[in-house]
Parts: C-alpha cells; structure tokens; sequence
C-alpha cells in the first residue's frame, strides 16, 4: 500500500471500539463474585471520565483501560502481575488498535493496583494517574466496605481476630501472601488512599467516603466489645 494509501486507510470508530470493549469485559466479569466483577469496572470507569474532565488526558485511553484493569487480576492470577496486561493486549489487538495505544493502556494495568503500604506505585502518566485515582476510589466508603467483606469471605479469612494485628507490608510479595483477617485490610490499605490519590478531584471525593470508613470502624469495635 502506498503511503498516500496508509494515511486514508479508515481506522475503526473508537466509540464502536469502546463499546465492544465494554460487552467483552461484561461477558468475562459479569458473574465475579468478589467485588471484582463488572460493575466494579463500571464504577470506575465512571469514576475515572470524571476525573478526566479536569485533566489534560486522552479519554480514549482512559476510557479503554479503566474498562480492561481487572480482565485478569493478578489476586485471581497466582500473583502473577503480567496477566492483567497480557490478556488486555490480546483483546486490544484483536480489535486493531494501534500499538502505541495498547502499550500505554498495559502500562496502566500494570501498575494500577496498590501492592502494599511500603510499595510505591507512581503512575507514569496522567492518564494512568487518573485510572488509578478512578479505582482506589471505588475500594473505600461504602462500596469499598462491601467489596472487602466480600472478597474476604471468598478468600476465607476471619472477619476480625483482635490477636491479630494489622502489618505495613513493606514488599508486594509480602502483600499478595497476606491471609490476615478482613478488618486488618482497612489499616494496610484502605485508610491508606486518601493520601495517596493523585488528582484533587479524587482527594476532594475521597474525604466523605474516607470519614464513613472511620465511622464504621468506629461502630463495628463497639459492637465488637458489646459497648453498642
């Protein structure tokens, strides 16, 4: 093909491209069950559009990886954090999209998910910073309590075990082996966010969702000791 050819070869519509994006992801997640599922995916990608409004970001690819971030969780993935990427490049590809798109978009599912209190996990650009931000939003306030009890029971950890203390695990591989009680979970990581967001938007979002966590913790030790 000549290179006047090449220019006005037609590229598929990105909103037709977003849209079998979205009926792939549903298809895989739809019945998950551990607060991963696909509307989990859903709520962030809103999560993350609105972030995007006030950031100078391409939307297509936000749109694209927040709709792909968890197609293979490295939880439900033997810790294996190339999954995520590898399975989003398959499917990117298949649908025709250019290459530097699908690179930016692995490299935001590679480095969206958190990996532990001692863990850095800076994101390269802004659209990966805004992603993330759309995701840690969705794992506090009240859907983030939910999520957490739900992906406990799946995991078979106690709800609580006061003899057992929360860690600041100081490596991802210390991180992915933690077994301890659900509860813990919200002095490793979830109380951890609100400082770590990386947009005013999410921080601004972040505090009433932060203060009902503290609210809930604040009741259920009382409930604990049968003080309430």
């Amino acid at each position: 093909m000549t290179a006047g050819g090449e220019q006005n070869k037609v590229r598929p519509d990105r909103a037709a491209l977003i849209q079998r994006t979205e009926e792939f992801v549903r298809g895989k997640l739809e019945s998950e069950a551990t607060g991963h599922d696909w509307w989990h995916v859903h709520r962030v990608r809103n999560n993350a559009l609105m972030i995007a409004r006030g950031e100078q970001v391409d939307t297509f690819i936000v749109e694209l990886a927040a709709l792909l971030h968890d197609i293979a969780d490295w939880k439900f993935h033997g810790g294996d954090l190339s999954a995520g990427p590898r399975a989003a490049r398959e499917w990117l590809e298949s649908l025709g999209i250019e290459e530097e798109v699908i690179a930016h978009v692995c490299d935001i599912i590679a480095g969206v998910s958190f990996k532990g209190a001692g863990v850095e996990t800076k994101m390269r650009t802004a659209e990966g910073r805004v992603v993330q931000d759309g995701d840690r939003l969705d794992a506090i306030g009240a859907i983030g309590i939910g999520r957490t009890f739900a992906y406990g029971g799946h995991s078979g950890r106690p709800m609580h075990d006061p003899e057992v203390r929360p860690v600041m695990h100081a490596t991802f591989e210390q991180y992915k082996s933690s077994n301890g009680p659900t509860i813990n979970h919200f002095f490793e990581k979830l109380l951890l966010i609100k400082d770590r967001l990386n947009t005013q938007t999410a921080r601004k979002l972040a505090e009433e969702r932060h203060a009902f966590m503290e609210q809930f913790l604040e009741r259920f030790f009382a409930e604990w000791e049968g003080s309430a």
